[in-house]
């Protein structure tokens, strides 16, 4: 049994990682557009081709924390040796140069890039430390719950402070008022990276014999067929999750005509999703774990396709059904993570191969791959519906940036409702083949 203390700690481990993953979803395609002047299409660009890089270190970097071996543990030192590289990384990236023309792109591309691989070397070790705090399926779900509250907390305070503080700090100045904010956002992050250092213990262990080969790690991956599940479905709700919410500042700008309530919607959203996330620990108690996940996609998909009929001056009702969608979303959230532990004892008791680090940095790589395309397609369907920056947009732009906001995203939950039915790995299964394994749980 896990203390609150170290539930809390684990859980700020992701306020510092959302501190940046949340800012590059809300505010950094509005930042290369509208601060640095790239196109829109450009930009969108981008945010794909880096997942390329993604499909080597992703799981490169999962197979090298199986391997890693130290006083700390497995996974836990990454957060000590990595938080400061991390911080200065996330400030280049906000930082614009006095470049033009093709530099621009470039440094957009470089500085964007050493963030992803950041992004990848810290957090892949922290979402893997999860899979080992304990082997108690239930106390899994409540960790991926404390996770994903104090995630949002990250999210409420990117949403809530970032533009205030853009122009405060700015002065007039988007530019230097970016830079400056996410350098306080870095030095709180890591902050938080050491706190979750100090505060956790890794529980579930093997012995240096028991790592196996990097071949037969990826053999023993690919015969798991619940981790085939779980990698399509973070694909598919991230790409739809992405696209709504990096289009939600257009929304309000554009559609609703109302750029003094960004900040107010985007907090009262991740707000929702910090209660939504309390929740789940309370309803996997109470519901198969399963069954509860695909009924919330389902509701989900549904607030976010009725987004399509609300007009512009139905303020209220907008901000109505963000809230919702964002609440019964994120209540999914800790489901999900709660099976990607789930499915590495499933795999260790099919193949007799434990790869925690390669599972987690696995389904995480189709997560960021789906956060790239959500992004992308963001960024295509703005150049595709003919945006501009700061300027009274057309009524065919309008609608585009509205079909896209609402009945788009809302497949991608639909699809993941789709596939979780061949997901099979109840709470009693997974008790079942707990009892046959061999591991260390101390």
């Amino acid at each position: 049994m896990l203390t609150m203390k170290e539930k809390i700690a684990y859980g700020l481990g992701d306020t510092a990682s959302n501190i940046v993953f949340q800012t590059v979803m809300m505010f950094l395609l509005l930042f290369y557009t509208d601060v640095v002047g790239l196109s829109p299409a450009v930009v969108g660009t981008m945010f794909l081709a880096v997942r390329i890089i993604d499909a080597v270190t992703d799981p490169l970097m999962g197979a090298i924390t199986d391997r890693t071996q130290s006083r700390w543990g497995r996974f836990r030192p990454y957060l000590l040796w990595l938080s400061l590289p991390f911080a200065i990384i996330s400030i280049l990236a906000f930082t614009t140069p006095d470049l033009t023309g093709t530099s621009k792109i470039i440094y957009a591309f470089s500085t964007y890039t050493l963030l992803m691989l950041a992004y990848t070397a810290i957090n892949i070790p922290y979402c893997a430390l999860g899979g080992v705090l304990t082997a108690d399926a239930k106390e899994r779900v409540s960790v991926q719950s404390y996770r994903f509250v104090f995630g949002m907390l990250g999210g409420v305070i990117v949403a809530a402070a970032t533009m205030p503080m853009v122009q405060w700090l700015g002065q007039g100045d988007n530019a230097k008022g970016y830079q400056l904010t996410m350098t306080f956002m870095s030095v709180l992050g890591l902050v938080l990276f050491l706190l979750c250092f100090l505060g956790t213990k890794e529980r579930i262990t093997l012995s240096d014999d028991q790592v196996p080969s990097y071949k037969k790690s990826f053999e023993s991956l690919w015969q798991n067929d619940q981790w085939r599940i779980l990698c399509l479905s973070g694909l598919f709700l991230l790409t739809g999750q992405v696209l709504k919410f990096t289009l939600a500042i257009y929304y309000v700008k554009y559609f609703l005509g109302r750029e003094d309530l960004i900040t107010p919607f985007l907090t009262s959203g991740v707000v929702a999703s910090m209660i939504g996330c309390a929740i789940a620990q309370p309803l996997a108690k109470r519901v198969c774990k399963i069954k509860a996940y695909i009924s919330l996609q389902l509701i989900a998909a549904t607030l976010c396709a009725a987004s399509f009929f609300i007009s512009s001056d139905q303020i209220v009702l907008a901000f109505a059904a963000f809230i919702a969608w964002k609440f019964f979303l994120d209540m999914a959230t800790p489901l999900l993570w709660a099976k990607m532990a789930d499915t590495i004892d499933y795999g260790h008791h099919k193949t007799g191969v434990r790869v925690t680090g390669l599972v987690y940095s696995s389904i995480i790589f189709f997560i960021k791959l789906g956060v790239a395309l959500g992004g992308a397609l963001a960024g295509w369907l703005l150049s595709y519906y003919d945006y501009q920056p700061d300027v009274e947009q057309s009524q065919a732009t309008k609608d585009g940036l509205l079909l896209s906001f609402s009945l788009l995203p809302a497949v991608g939950s639909l699809i993941v409702a789709w596939l979780m039915r061949k997901y099979t790995l109840t709470d009693k299964q997974v008790l079942d083949l707990q009892s046959k394994l061999k591991f260390s749980a101390s």
